[in-house]
C-alpha cells in the first residue's frame, strides 16, 4: 500500500455528501444511525447518483493510471470501500476521507472487521458478531493502517528478493508494529497469488526500466520514452515500483538500472 493523495471534490459533491452525513448523524440512537447508514449507502452509492459519479471519478483518479485496489494493488478497483467499517461507525458513512476505491475480493475479505488500540497499547477487536447487541465499538486508535491519512512505507517493507512478502520495518515502536501486523494479516497481503503478481511486477518493472535505458542511448524520440514510462507507471503493483527505488542502494541490479536512467527515481504511480 501507499499513501493516496487526494485529487479533491467538487464543492457540490462535498456539500452533497456532507447533507448526506447530517441526516445521518440525526437518525436517531447509535442503533437506527447503523441501521440507516446501510441503507443510506446502498441507495446513493449507485452510478446514477452525481454526487457519487464525482466521487468515483476522484477515487479512480486516486488510484492511478492502473486503477487499482488501494490495498492489493492488483486487481482494478471498483468499489467504494470504507476504511472504517460504516457498520461500526456510521459517522463517518458518508465521510470522504473514509473512502478509499477497492477491489471486491479485498472488500469481502475485510468486510466489517476492525480493531483498535486501546488506552493501554493492547489491541481489541471490536467487530461485531451476527446477532450481537448494536452497540458502539470502543473508542481507541485505529489498529488498520490508513492510506488516506497516513504513509504505509513508514509501517512496511516488502522483500524484493525473495519471497515478496510485506513485512513489519524495523524498528517500530510496538503500538505501530502491533497496527503493521494487523493491517497484513486483516488485508490479506501476502496471500500466495499477491506473492505472484509482485514477482511478476518486479520482473516487468525492470524490463520496462532496462528498455527505457537501451531506448534513450539510442537516442529514441521523447514520444517513444514517453510511451515506455506510462507502460511502466500504469503497472500494478506500485509499492513494489517504490520499494525498488528504495532498496536501489542495497541491490546491486537495481543500482546499476536506475544509475541508468537517474530521472526513474522520481517517477510516481501517483501524480
Amino acid at each position: 500500500m501507499l499513501k493516496l493523495r487526494d485529487p479533491g471534490l467538487t464543492q457540490a459533491t462535498l456539500d452533497g455528501l456532507g447533507n448526506y452525513q447530517e441526516e445521518m448523524d440525526q437518525a436517531g440512537n447509535y442503533s437506527d444511525r447503523v441501521a440507516t447508514a446501510k441503507s443510506a449507502f446502498s441507495s446513493r452509492n449507485r452510478r446514477t447518483n452525481a454526487i457519487f459519479q464525482n466521487v468515483r471519478e476522484a477515487l479512480a483518479k486516486m488510484a492511478g493510471e492502473a486503477v487499482r485496489c488501494a490495498y492489493c494493488e492488483d486487481s482494478a478497483a471498483d468499489e467504494v470501500e470504507h476504511v472504517k467499517p460504516k457498520d461500526l461507525y456510521p459517522e463517518s458513512v458518508f465521510r470522504w476521507p473514509n473512502y478509499v476505491y477497492a477491489c471486491g475480493p479485498c472488500n469481502g475479505r475485510k468486510l466489517n472487521s476492525f480493531s483498535i488500540i486501546d488506552a493501554a497499547g493492547v489491541r481489541v477487536d471490536v467487530t461485531r458478531p451476527r446477532r450481537a447487541p448494536v452497540i458502539a465499538p470502543l473508542d481507541g486508535l485505529p489498529a488498520l493502517i490508513d492510506p488516506r491519512s497516513e504513509d504505509p512505507l513508514q509501517f512496511f517493507d516488502m522483500d524484493l528478493q525473495g519471497t515478496f512478502f510485506v513485512l513489519e520495518a524495523l524498528d517500530l515502536s510496538p503500538l505501530d508494529e502491533a497496527r503493521a501486523t494487523f493491517t497484513i494479516e486483516l488485508l490479506g497481503l501476502n496471500r500466495d497469488l499477491l506473492l505472484t503478481t509482485r514477482r511478476d511486477a518486479d520482473l516487468g518493472y525492470r524490463a520496462r526500466l532496462s528498455e527505457y535505458a537501451a531506448k534513450a542511448e539510442q537516442g529514441a524520440e521523447n514520444s517513444e520514452l514517453d510511451s515506455i514510462r506510462s507502460s511502466l507507471l500504469s503497472s500494478p503493483h506500485p509499492t513494489v515500483w517504490e520499494e525498488m527505488k528504495r532498496q536501489a542502494h542495497l541491490i546491486e541490479e537495481l543500482q546499476i538500472l536506475f544509475a541508468s536512467v537517474p530521472a526513474a527515481m522520481a517517477w510516481r504511480h501517483f501524480p
